[in-house]
């Protein structure tokens, strides 16, 4: 693979002998069975569900009697092991998801608890520092550091609890934090110590990046209900927008009310002509995934030739689709970026620059060229200028062009330091 690429590509000495000690370095398996199971899962969902082809016809207005949005949360209930989904172009983005899931949930004057300490950036703004983010209608929120190594911290979640709390919110994916991204069973240990103390407590876990890379799903261990972007994992890199709530039907119910109005419920919301896209999409996602895993081991392999700090390490177990690499400096953050935007499919002659991002509190960089804006399941990075000036590079359709675009980030590094 690197031999066809660096024929086509000619890159430095140094990044091409890299380049090919990782590809030496990785097991191209490593991830084969939890991946067997995921597939498994997905075409088990699509046989059992028996969609046929005219369930795939557009709908308009209000949505009423949309067969294709039917069909596609019945689908993904199958697929999370849950009673009901609501999975809507209507919600914009994993953010808006999460919110409206807190929103629905949270009683007048309600605790919140966060158990995986404080979320990312555009979160954390909705929760506590927007006009009108929860804490300024009256949301009491608590935020519980993760242990040392990194795992929830039981005993701390448990006293929180014991005082009394409505909604415990939990992030699996790190963000933009230095940690460590959380298994769908470690999220299940929350909500079992939930349930045990307070047992009418929602535990809600936003899913984002971490949807079909492990063998299940949060859900599939005990939380409520799950929540996440459509154009990341699940989109399969076809899904041209939207973002789910995945639970228990009352707390879906509840969102749905929310996001809608009382009354209507899940009943509205058209899928318009997307709907054959979201489940060809759903349908693609597991590969497309297992693509993304072998492309990080590969990358992550490669800048720990060059001698850079890694997380998650190469071969190691992966909880989520991002790579964080740490590069010390906001200049070599901007060169990364740079580089990995010669890579991209779309707008790979522009130089992405830092600036500011609505929710986010420091200038942030972003490269890539997705073909539907912002889906990070297509190869892409971000990152705050802020310290310790990590990166986070996350998808990639096929673990070649993972592979291409870390090594010209890694080019562009090389001659920052010239």
């Amino acid at each position: 693979m690197i031999e066809a690429l660096l024929a086509r590509f000619p890159l430095s000495d140094g990044v091409a002998n890299a380049a090919r000690a990782a590809v030496a370095r990785v097991d191209p398996n490593a991830h084969a069975a939890a991946q067997a199971a995921v597939r498994a899962n997905v075409l088990g969902a699509f046989l059992d569900e028996g969609i046929a082809e005219s369930d795939l016809a557009p709908a308009f207005g209000y949505g009423y009697d949309d067969t294709a949005r039917s069909r596609y949360e019945s689908l993904l209930a199958r697929v999370f092991g849950v009673e009901r989904v609501l999975a809507r172009l209507s919600l914009v983005s994993g953010t808006h998801a999460i919110v409206t899931a807190l929103d629905a949930c949270l009683p007048y004057a309600g605790r919140l608890l966060c158990a995986s300490g404080r979320p990312y950036d555009t979160l954390r703004n909705a929760i506590v520092d927007a006009d009108r983010s929860l804490v300024a209608r009256g949301i009491r929120y608590e935020e519980i550091p993760l242990a040392e190594d990194g795992a929830p911290d039981a005993e701390a979640i448990a006293r929180a609890c014991e005082a009394g709390v409505d909604v415990v919110f939990v992030q699996r994916s790190r963000g933009y934090a230095p940690r460590p991204s959380l298994s769908s069973e470690q999220c299940g240990v929350i909500a079992q110590i939930v349930h045990g103390i307070a047992p009418t407590a929602f535990v809600l876990v936003d899913n984002c990046y971490g949807e079909l890379v492990e063998a299940t799903e949060p859900t599939h261990h005990g939380v409520d209900a799950v929540m996440g972007s459509l154009i990341k994992n699940l989109g399969g890199g076809l899904a041209p927008g939207g973002a789910y709530v995945a639970g228990r039907a009352d707390v879906v119910e509840r969102v749905a009310a929310r996001h809608y109005a009382p009354g209507l419920g899940s009943a509205v919301g058209p899928s318009f002509a997307y709907g054959r896209a979201l489940v060809q999409g759903l349908f693609y996602a597991p590969l497309v995934v297992g693509e993304v895993l072998a492309g990080l081991d590969l990358a992550a392999a490669l800048f720990v030739e060059l001698g850079e700090s890694v997380d998650p390490l190469p071969g190691s177990g992966r909880r989520d689709i991002v790579q964080a690499i740490r590069l010390g400096s906001s200049e070599r953050l901007i060169a990364f970026a740079r580089g990995l935007q010669r890579a991209a499919a779309l707008n790979a002659r522009f130089a992405p620059e830092p600036g500011p991002v609505p929710g986010y509190r420091d200038p942030v960089i972003m490269a890539g060229g997705a073909f539907v804006p912002g889906a990070t399941i297509e190869l892409s990075c971000d990152a705050p200028l802020r310290p310790p000036y990590e990166v986070y590079l996350q998808g990639g359709i096929g673990r070649e062009h993972v592979l291409l675009g870390a090594s010209f980030a890694a080019e562009a590094l090389s001659k920052e330091s010239l």
